[in-house]
């Protein structure tokens, strides 16, 4: 099947952005051309919220993108780079996105044109059941969290929990995030926040919490009886070591590290809280 493109800045991918990427990637698998510093600087003039390293990383740890190219030099918003070495079949946008001169240049390119409506990326599906899906013989590993803020520092904890296993990830539910952390927590609701972890490849399965307090994953946990309940320096608890101990969980601690080359990230800070 040939590739369908998506064209753009791509700086700090929110829940639209995901649902847009979600729907270009059911008309094909995603060549995702993606705009440089310099690019974004000259287009939007200031510079993006997260460096082209950092964007890049975060785009390929996306289920719905097939691959991510970086364009350096001049970028047109309205024209396509590096045709005809990628030879799309279409280029996919939001309709908001939509202009008479890339609609000319898709006709003058023989390259179909796939316009997103906006209404279809207010509506955000639960992800699906997974667990029929598992690979014999892995071990079921479980992490918890906010997530309010989905960064690159949590796909990489992703990653490295996903060494361990099929990854099971419990998103706090609403009302317990406000209990631990006060109001104005959480920024995004639960369904939100569910949805963007479930988006991420390393992840085998997302859901959302049922219990209270600091192990609110309580319930969840003993449903899916994983082998290792991980945690990284920030997540770790009394309360938490406890249970894998009273409960023969194996617990793991990992230390709070960034993707090499990147900047270490806090949702509490991108927050601004």
């Amino acid at each position: 099947m040939n590739e369908i493109v998506v064209y753009g800045a791509f700086d700090d991918v929110r829940s639209r952005q995901m649902r847009f990427l979600e729907e270009a990637s059911k008309r094909g698998p995603i060549l995702l051309l993606l705009w440089s510093d310099e690019a974004i600087r000259a287009i939007g003039g200031q510079a993006p919220k997260f460096p082209a390293a950092e964007r890049k990383y975060f785009l390929e740890s996306v289920r719905y993108v097939e691959r991510v190219i970086l364009i350096q030099g001049f970028t047109d918003p309205n024209s396509l780079p590096g045709l005809p070495e990628f030879r799309p079949s279409a280029w996919a946008m939001v309709e908001s996105e939509l202009t008479p001169a890339r609609q000319a240049w898709c006709i003058a390119h023989d390259l179909a044109c796939i316009v997103i409506p906006e209404t279809e990326l207010a509506i955000f599906p639960p992800p699906p059941e997974m667990d029929r899906e598992r690979r014999p013989g892995r071990k079921k590993v479980l992490v918890t969290g906010c997530y309010d803020w989905l960064h690159s520092g949590h796909v990489r904890f992703f990653e490295e929990a996903a060494a361990f296993g099929e990854l099971y990830v419990v998103v706090g539910n609403d009302a317990n995030v406000t209990h631990l952390k006060g109001e104005g927590h959480p920024l995004y609701n639960q369904d939100l926040r569910r949805y963007m972890v479930a988006s991420i490849r390393s992840v085998h399965q997302a859901l959302i919490t049922s219990g209270w307090d600091w192990m609110d994953a309580e319930p969840e946990i003993r449903a899916l009886q994983p082998d290792i309940y991980l945690v990284n320096e920030d997540g770790d608890r009394p309360e938490k070591s406890a249970f894998c101990a009273e409960n023969g969980l194996e617990y793991v601690v990992l230390k709070r590290l960034p993707k090499e080359g990147l900047q270490a990230r806090t949702s509490t800070d991108l927050r601004g809280f």
